[in-house]
């Protein structure tokens, strides 16, 4: 049989094989051991920047990285496949019942169990699941994972897979495929059980030992290993303000009929979609009227209001819109933005690589901030700081401040919830908003949609054409991004005293509009060119907006912050 060369990126080394050999057999011969420069053990494989299941068979030439859970791609092969032994154990333990993988915590993926048929407001009624059936549910799955069952993937009709998902009462997957209308889909095979995934899945279970099964709320909480350390699972942190938020999207999603995004389509489709967008926009305005009459009602002691969120959650356009509610109210709000009291750039702290790392803590000047906002409660008059980034120095221009009765000072920042950025402020002066664009909008029962890749879509867009940023750029940086949120942002989500959901239900296909042209720009070459590929997978299940359609959202709404065509 013929032979074909193979450059294996981990190994740095040209190697031959025989033509139609598997990644599976490449793997196995080129990563015996932890000193071969792969990641052990290798779940999954970038095939010229391509992510490919091991059962990929190599037929021409190629640049193959084999990924391990250190890999982002290789978490998220992974986390796929721990969710269809879940899915096996559920149907096996639970038939007539439906498993729904609703939205991700901070510990890992929250699931319900649900009855099949909807009540009345159109949610399905949770099915309750004791201790004594959760660790029963997880000792099975330790089971099958011990039994090392393989995954296996086949072909499947469109008619095929609709008999096949009504059968198992899983609606929203059989809405998704009528909405895109293929004519064949991947189908993966557990011992017996079916389903699909928009990833590839590891060769077998043998791989996903570790994990847990918790209850959580009304459901439970799925969690895998940590990044880093994937002999330990995310440590259970019972974060109850951003749970409640993203259930309350998950509700409403289902109260609007839109319980997957092939119901989003269909409303897409239909000629509906102008009067969900006008639905979304009045939930915020009434969230932002909510908030503020929380402030207003405390307006006593409070004159201080500080907005925290990770990157692209909306938070200028949250604290605009928040200001524009207090001042109908009669408060007169004042805004300042933390960036001013950034320290001189000589002073900055650096990270572990010796850069500037301008989200450290450090990289404020905590004493003048404390010492101005104390003036300033006192009613004192103070002289704000501009900071020049371009020279990387606070400047003193005359900009004077005094907060007189009816002011509120309103702030925003990624360290706005963090109590060590005011330690010497009283904390029942200061009100603390964290706002995040909290998607519970799934793909389907069990392929729910990251929040981060939202706020990734977000920022791609809104860099490009502001700021001239290329995609690639936004990509390579946003893991860099994401562990300054883990540092800075996230630890601090329940010192709010309100959380603010800044995704529209809408959006997904706005974004798809506006990412899907900067994506496929990205070359084959790029070192992006796998995350821009995942990313247009994704979308390519989405049914974009019309122009026309975009033109129907307000120029109030956050989106504009990112689209363009915001008046705030």
């Amino acid at each position: 049989m013929e032979e074909i060369r193979i450059f294996c990126e981990n190994t740095g080394s040209y190697e031959k094989d025989l033509m139609g050999s598997t990644l599976k057999d490449l793997s196995e011969r080129l990563c015996p051991g932890t000193d071969s420069g792969c990641d052990l053990p290798v779940l999954a494989a970038l095939v010229d920047n391509k992510l490919k299941s091991l059962d990929y068979k190599v037929i021409n030439p190629h640049n193959v990285r084999f990924v391990g859970y250190d890999h982002p791609d290789g978490r998220r092969t992974y986390i796929r496949s721990l969710c269809f032994v879940l899915q096996k154990v559920v149907r096996d333990m639970f038939p007539g019942k439906v498993l729904v993988i609703d939205y991700s915590l901070p510990s890992g993926l929250y699931c319900e169990i649900r009855e099949v048929e909807p009540m009345e407001d159109g949610r399905q009624k949770v099915y309750f699941v004791t201790d004594d059936q959760l660790e029963k549910l997880e000792a099975r799955m330790h089971e099958i994972v011990a039994a090392d069952l393989p995954f296996r993937k086949v072909m499947m009709s469109l008619d095929e897979c609709e008999r096949l998902y009504t059968a198992n009462n899983q609606i929203l997957k059989v809405n998704l495929h009528k909405s895109i209308g293929r004519f064949n889909y991947n189908v993966y095979f557990l011992d017996g059980q079916a389903d699909t995934f928009y990833g590839p899945l590891t060769p077998s279970t043998g791989v996903l030992s570790t994990f847990n099964v918790m209850g959580f709320n009304d459901g439970f909480c799925l969690q895998y290993p940590m990044d880093g350390d994937p002999g330990k699972v995310l440590p259970m942190k019972r974060q109850s303000k951003l749970a409640t938020a993203l259930k309350e999207h998950s509700d409403w999603c289902s109260v609007m009929g839109v319980q997957g995004v092939g119901m989003l389509n269909s409303k897409v489709r239909s000629g509906e979609i102008v009067d969900l967008i006008n639905l979304s926009e009045a939930l915020h305005e009434r969230k932002y009227a909510d908030i503020a009459d929380q402030i207003y009602a405390r307006r006593g002691s409070v004159k201080i209001v500080f907005i925290a969120g990770p990157s692209s959650s909306g938070k200028t356009s949250t604290s605009k819109r928040l200001a524009l509610q207090c001042r109908i109210l009669g408060l007169n709000p004042k805004v300042i933005e933390l960036d001013n009291y950034f320290v001189d750039r000589e002073r900055t702290p650096r990270d572990e690589n010796g850069e500037y790392d301008f989200e450290a803590l450090g990289a404020m000047d905590l004493k003048l901030l404390g010492e101005q906002l104390n003036a300033l409660l006192e009613g004192k008059e103070v002289e704000i700081p501009r900071f020049d980034f371009k020279e990387g120095r606070q400047l003193f221009e005359g900009n004077m401040m005094q907060l007189h009765e009816k002011d509120i000072l309103i702030m925003e920042g990624i360290h706005a919830l963090n109590p060590a950025m005011i330690p010497g402020v009283d904390p029942s002066k200061v009100f603390r908003v964290y706002a995040s664009a909290l998607t519970s909008l799934s793909i389907d029962e069990n392929n729910n949609i990251s929040t981060s890749d939202n706020r990734m879509l977000r920022r791609m867009i809104r860099d490009n054409r502001t700021r001239g940023v290329v995609p690639e750029e936004t990509i390579m940086r946003w893991q860099s991004v994401r562990r300054g949120e883990n540092r800075n942002i996230f630890p601090f989500q329940e010192n709010a005293d309100a959380v603010f959901n800044s995704a529209h239900i809408f959006e997904l296909p706005v974004l798809k509009y506006f990412a899907e042209p900067l994506l496929r720009r990205i070359s084959p070459n790029s070192p992006a060119f796998a995350e821009a590929s995942r990313m247009l997978k994704f979308l390519d299940y989405i049914v974009a907006l019309s122009p026309a359609e975009i033109a129907a959202i307000p120029p109030t709404s956050i989106l504009r912050e990112f689209i363009d065509g915001q008046t705030l």
